[in-house]
């Protein structure tokens, strides 16, 4: 695995073009997304003042469990796909901002799937319109990781259904205890 000193990221994001639901494929599992996560996905919605409202999605235990927070560019004059994205927590009383890095190692030309790591290499997921990948498109991206420094031995696939479950607030934990559990590491 090579690591490299900063990683190649993409120039000249078409913003608009990103905007809508990506499918988790697989991501190296993280503290802040429930462990037993199904059917996980991003949606995300170009607001007038520039900036992204994100909602992400994942189902656990039966139960739809999300957050909603916002993106914007971390260095607005440059044309490199680096983004923040802040979170309220705990979802249940969101008062602590969590701010975290995303970036866009690589998109296809059609933004079908995209690469979408941190410079410090410990996140990375694989995302796709739809919920499936094509093999061959999944190894590209997982060797292009590898080019980037991550070790893709890390990465976990995401189970989804297809069709991919539909959403309702009857279906969603709105006490938000998922956050609590995934920080105790259930």
């Amino acid at each position: 695995m090579a690591k490299k000193e900063s990683m190649k990221v993409v120039r000249n994001l078409d913003l608009e073009k990103y905007m809508g639901r990506w499918y988790e494929i697989a991501s190296i599992p993280s503290f802040f997304q429930p462990k037993d996560g199904t059917n996980t996905r991003a949606t995300y919605k170009l607001n007038d003042n520039g900036t992204v409202n994100v909602v992400n999605e994942t189902w656990s235990k039966g139960k739809r469990v999300s957050i909603e927070g916002s993106a914007y560019k971390a260095d607005p004059s440059n044309d490199e796909a680096k983004f923040k994205v802040k979170f309220y927590v705990p979802p249940f009383l969101p008062i602590i901002p969590v701010l975290g890095d995303y970036w866009v190692l690589y998109i296809d030309n059609d933004y079908q799937h995209v690469l979408v790591g941190e410079p410090r290499r410990k996140f990375l997921w694989i995302l796709c319109r739809q919920t499936k990948i094509d093999e061959d498109v999944y190894n590209q991206l997982l060797e292009k990781a590898t080019e980037e420094g991550y070790d893709v031995k890390k990465l976990h696939k995401t189970p989804q259904a297809d069709p991919p479950p539909f959403s309702t607030l009857e279906d969603e934990d709105n006490k938000g205890f998922w956050w609590i559990k995934s920080l105790l590491g259930k």
